[in-house]
């Protein structure tokens, strides 16, 4: 169930995904400088998760967030 609690927040009271720290793909686009189908790519291949709202993707910050910190390498230090 979706209600709009303001003109510029939207909340999913099941999700607790607010609208302002949702993104479209020009947004994480620029966030992960990246272009825009390598983006359109990833959702293709299941690399990335996002929210489809209509026609447009949406990507909760939170979750990018976190998907960016299972994909970091460890360096490994020398002895």
């Amino acid at each position: 169930m979706v209600y709009l609690v303001s003109p510029i927040k939207l909340v999913n009271l099941l999700g607790g995904i607010i609208m302002s720290r949702l993104m479209d793909t020009d947004e994480l686009g620029r966030y992960l400088k990246l272009e825009k189908q390598t983006i359109y790519n990833w959702l293709h291949q299941k690399k990335i998760s996002g929210i489809k709202v209509g026609h447009v993707w949406r990507f909760d910050k939170k979750s990018v967030d976190e998907w960016l910190n299972s994909q970091m390498v460890e360096a490994k230090a020398k002895i």
